[in-house]
């Protein structure tokens, strides 16, 4: 199986990323890399002692990622994994680096933490998604008011239900800097899958974005995409997107289904559509997804519409009875 390089851009003092003609600095020991939506993006924080990794990717980028992780190390040694949550394009990466650093300690969010140090792939929803996450070890949880510090920078873990009930928020605010994860991207936030599940997380979204409105952040280093600072204007994209989501449910529910597909594409690259439909009846969100919204349609067809729908968009290309990933 073949997958996209991932796109990335580290910033730190001595490096730092442009956006729209603005230059963003980060504090020292913060650094920044961008990947390709197929894994989240990764912040490390290091001094003399320290080397924190925040978020891994996804397990098909597990060998990218440690590159990127390394250069930027050298031979210090990664000494702390964080997760913002448990979502495998977040936390795939943690067994393949737990690996090659045997001394780093793995801290995860609460609400799961249970369904890790007992591994159940079904309760932590990499079933349900149709995606794959290697088994890891978890040394430690880590709960809304924890406060950890890196080089002199104290960061505040903060709770950032929605998206996922259980996700955190990193804020740090001496720099007035988020770590933001799904919470919030420059357009937009991830899908808001305990709607998925039937549970109504639409309020938790709102409340989660107000709170970070209430943080007064400078700068956001969000989960997928470029840093930003305009972050006024990215709430309001994300609060005009939350309305029209929580006015029309249908929306959420096919934007949830085309990215499910989109991502699965990602790590393919390349399928047969008879082989991809059998792929998402493997995944019990999809099944519910058409079960609630496309009834009058067959399985096969829903399928066909949104790949019509990728297609269209520009995401996806088909040749005949083939799929490919654009």
């Amino acid at each position: 199986m073949s997958c996209p390089k991932p796109t990335w851009a580290r910033c730190c003092v001595a490096n730092c990323a442009a956006k729209n003609n603005q230059m963003i600095t980060l504090p020292s020991g913060v650094h920044f890399f961008e990947r390709g939506w197929l894994s989240s993006n990764n912040i490390l924080l290091t001094d003399e002692s320290q080397a924190v990794l925040v978020d891994t990717g996804y397990w098909s980028h597990e060998e990218q990622t440690q590159a990127l992780v390394q250069q930027a190390l050298g031979h210090q040694p990664l000494t702390h994994i964080i997760n913002t949550h448990l979502h495998s394009d977040h936390c795939g990466g943690n067994a393949h680096l737990q690996t090659r650093y045997p001394m780093v300690e793995t801290w995860i969010p609460p609400g799961h933490a249970e369904h890790v140090f007992n591994w159940d792939p079904a309760h932590l929803t990499f079933v349900a998604t149709g995606q794959h996450c290697p088994q890891f070890v978890a040394n430690q949880v880590i709960s809304p008011g924890s406060v950890f510090t890196v080089n002199g920078l104290e960061w505040q873990t903060l709770a950032a239900p929605g998206h996922d009930p259980h996700a955190l928020l990193l804020f740090c605010p001496s720099a007035s800097l988020l770590i933001s994860a799904d919470a919030l991207w420059e357009n937009g936030f991830g899908v808001v899958f305990p709607e998925l599940e039937g549970i109504h997380a639409f309020q938790e979204v709102a409340d989660t974005l107000d709170l970070i409105e209430s943080l007064q952040v400078s700068t956001v280093l969000p989960g997928h995409g470029k840093p930003f600072t305009d972050v006024a204007q990215a709430l309001k994209r994300a609060r005009s997107k939350l309305a029209m989501y929580q006015s029309d449910p249908q929306k959420h529910a096919l934007y949830a289904a085309k990215v499910l597909l989109k991502f699965k594409l990602l790590e393919f690259q390349h399928i047969d559509l008879s082989a991809f439909t059998t792929w998402a009846q493997s995944s019990s969100y999809l099944i519910d997804l058409h079960a609630q919204y496309a009834r009058d349609q067959t399985f096969q067809s829903w399928m066909d519409t949104l790949c019509d729908s990728l297609i269209k968009s520009g995401v996806a290309h088909r040749d005949g009875m083939l799929i490919s990933n654009i």
